[in-house]
């Protein structure tokens, strides 16, 4: 696996576009790379000073093992524990500039879809570099943990955790290929409105790879549904993606079971999940399917 990323990594596949040692001498110490958002970004060889612009990029550097380097952080960066007690510079659709800017950064690692193009245009023009990544899909998740552990100079770790979290998903996927029924699972995000996960999200690869049929499928990026919609889509299952888990349980099973018509309901299978495991492109998106399998299969288990 290192051997490939290598290759692809000196051949330009990976949008790293300089990066060897006949960079000249007034450029040697930086590197010149190309983000997922297909802006050219010039990085110092070792950045020093990070700021994560979104809860999702702490956990992976936190899950690089470069945590030493964070120095701000958005709120809700929360996981793990000790990325609570990090400066925090505003949400990550709402960032305090003059906050990141105190915090002199040598490299801020954005997304590319939510982070405000405003904000990121004023800190280029104030020569802080910006890098974007934009996880959309399984594969762009494990291609971010890889880009940034080559921004921070912890590619070995990175190519561990993409093993790993490869190795984890082919395992899934041999046990998921002995099932002979796919069970139809609406995945609600929040209570009110009810919003899904369509055809052109992560969530969609999880429950399909998980063995569901996603009853938000035939739509893209995040649709809402009534009431009315949810009955007659008539799901198996039922998972409510929340960050508060035990009272949101209660309020959302009373809600549901208003209607004994939907067969989540008949039999019982409504749950709620973390929706920080759930929710956010991390090397933790394979927890989620994991738990997955386990609400939908657990004959599996």
């Amino acid at each position: 696996m290192l051997k490939n990323f290598l290759l692809i990594f000196f051949f330009g596949i990976i949008p790293v576009v300089l990066f060897s040692g006949q960079i000249s001498a007034q450029t040697h110490k930086n590197r010149i790379f190309v983000d997922q958002a297909g802006r050219t970004v010039k990085v110092a060889e070792s950045p020093k000073r990070i700021v994560s612009l979104a809860p999702s990029i702490t956990e992976i550097v936190y899950a690089l093992g470069c945590e030493d380097l964070l120095k701000g952080v958005t709120t809700f960066s929360d996981f793990p524990e000790d990325a609570k007690n990090l400066t925090t510079v505003g949400s990550y659709v709402n960032l305090d500039l003059e906050k990141i800017v105190s915090l002199q950064p040598d490299l801020c690692i954005a997304v590319k879809d939510g982070n405000p193009k405003a904000t990121i245009s004023r800190l280029e023009a104030l020569d802080i570099p910006v890098y974007a990544v934009n996880p959309r899909s399984i594969e762009t998740v494990i291609t971010s943990v890889v880009e940034i552990g080559a921004l921070l100079g912890a590619l070995k770790k990175a190519e561990q955790l993409v093993d790993g979290m490869r190795s984890r998903i082919r395992r899934v996927e041999t046990n998921v290929a002995t099932v002979d029924h796919y069970p139809r699972v609406f995945f609600q995000i929040g209570i009110s409105p009810i919003v899904s996960a369509g055809s052109d999200t992560f969530m969609h690869e999880l429950i399909v790879k998980a063995g569901g049929i996603n009853l938000a499928g035939d739509y893209k990026s995040y649709p809402r549904f009534s009431i009315e919609e949810v009955i007659v889509a008539s799901p198996d299952i039922i998972i409510i993606s929340s960050m508060a888990r035990e009272k949101v349980f209660e309020k959302v099973k009373a809600k549901w079971q208003q209607w004994p018509s939907i067969p989540a309901v008949k039999t019982d299978r409504i749950f709620v999940v973390d929706s920080n495991v759930f929710d956010r492109p991390t090397p933790r998106m394979i927890d989620a399917l994991e738990i997955l399998v386990q609400l939908i299969h657990p004959e599996l288990n």
